[in-house]
């Protein structure tokens, strides 16, 4: 028994010793990062280097944020993944709740079909996407951009949603429309308000994957003015090449909308992520 529990605490603490290596492995580059956007541009390769620097300095930070139409790159992602991500919320809640509600000729068939859109790469997309782009007028066009996020994020919120809907007690429904209320009625004043956590869930990863979107904006926005952040920052790196602290500065400040969507609904992100993720 002593010769058990000696190995069990054995295992616990080699657990507990590989989780620390690799959270320190994931963690240290952006403290690095951090480290480096506080530093002058002298000191950004000193020898030995510091983790904390000497005389830390948040010009950087300034000139990242008024250099190379960087602002207006910020207001454009900001207005692409904002109205993007109301969107696929609100468009998928919708998609969801008929799908786990009502009942309709080929419901099972549109909603397989659905489920097969999760299975095609998104890369394999980008020229018909293109080539409709070009055939709508939706090239260099932030709804345009707009168009395409919603459009690929629907199928997968979708069925995030539909179980999480499935799994509302039918009771409180039925009730509502005993007392005279309709569907709608349901929906925007008993489902959404019941279904945060899985809203949230939703917001969350819709808007970190249009605030981070590369490829598409790439492909479809060639006016500069109407660039998106990341590609901003891909040209931004090219434009002041070895200025690592001017460029960590800028990827820094690209970070701060995501913590902050992250921080105002993560209280309701572990419950909506569980609770669609084992039903329908």
């Amino acid at each position: 028994m002593v010769q058990f529990a000696s190995r069990r605490k054995l295992l616990s603490f080699m657990y507990y010793l590989l989780a620390t290596l690799g959270a320190a492995v994931m963690i240290l580059p952006f403290v690095w990062m951090v480290s480096t956007s506080f530093k002058e541009h002298a000191f950004v390769i000193e020898f030995p280097p510091r983790l904390i620097p000497a005389n830390p300095t948040l010009s950087n930070f300034e000139q990242a944020w008024t250099a190379n139409n960087f602002q207006l790159y910020f207001r454009n992602s900001l207005l692409v993944a904002v109205t993007s991500t109301l969107l696929v919320v609100l468009l998928s809640a919708m998609m969801a709740y008929a799908f786990a509600r009502f009942e309709f000729p080929g419901k099972e068939l549109i909603f397989f079909i659905i489920l097969l859109v999760l299975f095609v790469p998104n890369l394999i997309g980008i020229i018909p996407q293109f080539l409709l782009a070009k055939t709508l007028n939706l090239r260099n066009s932030l709804i345009g951009l707009v168009f395409f996020y919603v459009s690929g994020s629907i199928p997968f919120n979708t069925f995030l949603l539909r179980g999480f809907f499935e799994a509302l007690p039918k009771e409180l429904e039925e009730a509502v429309l005993i007392d005279g209320g309709s569907y709608f009625t349901i929906f925007s004043r008993m489902v959404l308000p019941l279904s945060k956590p899985a809203l949230a869930t939703v917001a969350i990863f819709s808007f970190l994957g249009f605030w981070d979107e590369y490829v598409q904006s790439l492909t479809f926005i060639d006016d500069p003015l109407k660039r998106t952040l990341p590609v901003a920052i891909a040209s931004f790196h090219g434009q002041h090449g070895t200025e690592w602290g001017l460029v960590f500065a800028a990827s820094l400040i690209a970070i701060v909308p995501v913590v902050l969507v992250y921080i105002s609904l993560q209280r309701y992100f572990t419950g909506g992520l569980t609770t669609g993720a084992f039903k329908g």
